[in-house]
């Protein structure tokens, strides 16, 4: 009888899992059917670029922002101290495009306890103009980013945008499963929630902000305690009373972690900080691993009908993942479909575990978690 209430209670979720599939479908279609936002009106803006570290890629990553198509805009980077490793990087590309305004800043160790919002504070500082547009030091965008972002901001009623973004691997096989789980996954429960509510938060590879949200809002140092800076920027910005406004033009993500340790590392911090930024959600972000749910009933009750549930759910799984491929423009997606299985496998543990413990290490830092998202470094 037991077994039996178990096997029905995860069968029941598996279902659920499968009509989130049906759900993120029918959400991507429609926001691809969205025309694109153009605009004429090309206000100044100011990118801000926080860096730590030399990840592998990194000069093309920041290059393409040298070479915005855009009338105006300046570039702020910062680091915490002149020998990071970004700096020649930087000053390299200060070197070659003299035509852009751009500067490094050194910031000094930071006075809070995250890190990236410090740099993010002190470049705000500088910024000299009203969009201030914060994009993540392993992101790359085309030429008209700056166009598309500031199409949002032609609206008054527009405090923030952020966009969607492509999972790009390195040549590591890890990194080319965390890529294909941002692209067919978390950009999946992105669209639904898009849908459902409208966007609540923001992503980190890329958001923009109005400086008189921003200033509504407390400034930079408002989240200087909260892991998640991105979500809670993005929702405080709509709930001051200004609409986060969700791009479908995509930026890419590059999964620059290698190794299995690596990346289910960075998998799990970012579980934990999602399970104390959000608790409700993170519940139920356990209802859209229907593939995993599914494989776990075959598992522990193997028959005609657990296998026919078990195909059902791939085949609905891969159906999303071909619509996000079409929606991101990732034709990486395509070729890697029978990775999926993995891919979500992998996902699901370190969602369950994201419920053990509240310590992280973030940029060889540990820290501890605390209520509402906050977080406190562990002093070694």
């Amino acid at each position: 009888m037991i077994l039996a209430s178990w096997i029905g209670l995860v069968a029941t979720v598996a279902v659920a899992g499968s009509m989130f599939y049906l759900l993120a479908v029918d959400s991507v279609r429609r926001l691809r059917s969205r025309p694109h936002k153009n605009t004429s009106a090309l206000p100044p803006v100011s990118v801000l670029k926080p860096l730590a570290g030399r990840e592998d890629g990194l000069e093309y990553f920041l290059e393409t922002f040298f070479v915005q198509d855009y009338p105006q805009y300046e570039l702020l980077f910062a680091v915490e101290q002149q020998d990071d490793p970004a700096v020649p990087v930087v000053e390299a590309l200060l070197a070659r495009h003299p035509q852009v305004p751009a500067k490094l800043l050194v910031v000094g160790q930071s006075a809070y306890a995250n890190a990236k919002v410090w740099s993010m504070q002190k470049m705000f500082e500088q910024a000299s103009y009203d969009i201030l547009v914060v994009t993540d030091s392993d992101a790359s965008v085309d030429t008209r980013y700056l166009r598309d972002v500031a199409a949002y901001f032609e609206d008054p009623k527009v405090g923030a945008v952020t966009h969607l973004y492509r999972g790009v691997a390195s040549s590591d096989f890890w990194s080319t499963l965390e890529a294909l789980g941002m692209s067919t996954e978390f950009m999946a429960g992105v669209v639904v929630a898009e849908r459902l509510e409208g966007m609540r938060f923001a992503l980190g590879p890329s958001m923009a902000i109005r400086r008189q949200c921003l200033e509504k809002i407390g400034g930079f140092a408002a989240i200087a305690d909260y892991l998640a800076d991105d979500f809670v920027l993005g929702k405080w910005a709509h709930e001051s009373g200004y609409r986060v406004a969700l791009s479908h033009r995509p930026i890419e993500h590059h999964a620059s972690s290698k190794g299995f340790v690596s990346t289910f590392k960075h998998r799990l911090r970012w579980n934990k900080s999602a399970r104390f930024s959000r608790p409700s959600g993170y519940y139920g972000q356990g209802f859209t691993y229907g593939l995993a749910w599914s494989l776990l009933v075959v598992l522990i009750w193997p028959s005609s009908i657990s296998f026919a549930l078990l195909l059902v759910s791939f085949l609905l799984r891969v159906w999303l993942a071909f619509e996000l491929a079409h929606l991101l423009e990732d034709r990486y997606v395509l070729r890697r479909l029978h990775y999926l299985p993995i891919q979500d496998l992998i996902s699901f543990i370190s969602w369950l575990g994201g419920f053990l413990g509240r310590e992280v290490t973030w940029r060889n830092r540990r820290y501890r978690l605390l209520t509402s998202g906050r977080f406190a470094r562990i002093d070694v």
